[in-house]
């Protein structure tokens, strides 16, 4: 660890604006190899770069996950979605992890279903190629496939209809709305995984149309949205002959929409 004059680095990293700085110098700190490794580090942080992209990784429900440049970086809130999806699962229990970035929410819910006995297959697909390239790697001890392409169309058809937990951390930031993004997400995040269209549902329309081939009878489609999404998200949902609820948590200002394939018709 470099420590040499820590307090310096922390007043550095509050003047950009970094509210948990103290945190922050001592992971920064603990990176770096060197003075000037730690000082490339510090510039390129108060310049906006993401404090997980200049880490390698990310700490999510516990468990720490590699993130890279360029790939979208987990929020704690999302948390309640993998909270939600753990809840009375499925055994065997085949999850779908759909617009997977680094491939989190799937190791995350995977690993805490493993640790109660569930046994897991796990897949997960994303467009972007450093998404897949990380998902790869941190889904690697999990022997899951992970696939490149637009949603649904890289998956193996036998995948179809037997997916009991289809988790899909869709872009659901309207457009007009990036530009007042914080910088870490709007410059170094792909836009793909942010900008949800006109209205923030795009994608989340795309998922919703196709969950129900996919999911098995009984089997929940989890989607992060924002409370004010939720309304029209629902109604979506059962557009698409899913059964939809709304979940949220206070705690982690985190707004979930579930969609359940009826178990018979």
């Amino acid at each position: 660890m470099i420590v040499s004059d820590i307090d310096s680095l922390v007043t550095t990293l509050r003047a950009a604006g970094c509210v948990f700085a103290e945190e922050e110098a001592a992971l920064l700190a603990e990176a770096a190899a060197s003075e000037s490794d730690l000082k490339d580090l510090v510039v390129q942080r108060v310049s906006g770069v993401p404090l997980e992209h200049l880490l390698g990784w990310t700490e999510f429900r516990g468990l720490r996950v590699a993130v890279a440049p360029g790939v979208f970086v987990p929020r704690q809130r999302t948390g309640f979605l993998v909270e939600l999806a753990a809840a009375d699962p499925h055994d065997p229990c085949v999850i779908l992890d759909m617009c997977c970035g680094c491939g989190a929410l799937g190791l995350a819910v995977a690993t805490e279903l493993s640790a109660t006995g569930v046994r897991v297959e796990l897949t997960a697909s994303d467009l972007e190629p450093a998404a897949v390239t990380c998902a790869r790697r941190n889904l690697a001890p999990l022997n899951a496939s992970v696939y490149q392409g637009d949603l649904f169309t890289p998956l193996p058809p036998d995948l179809a209809g037997r997916v009991h937990l289809l988790l899909a951390n869709t872009p659901y930031v309207p457009t007009a709305a990036i530009a007042d993004m914080p910088p870490e997400a709007r410059d170094h995040e792909p836009r793909t995984a942010l900008d949800g269209g006109p209205d923030g549902l795009t994608v989340f329309r795309r998922v919703a149309a196709a969950a129900l081939h996919w999911l098995a009878p009984g089997g929940r489609l989890l989607v992060e949205t924002s409370s004010e999404q939720s309304a029209l998200a629902t109604e979506i949902l059962a557009h698409h002959g899913l059964t939809p609820t709304v979940a949220e948590s206070e705690e982690l200002y985190a707004t979930v929409v579930i969609g359940t394939r009826p178990i018979t018709g």
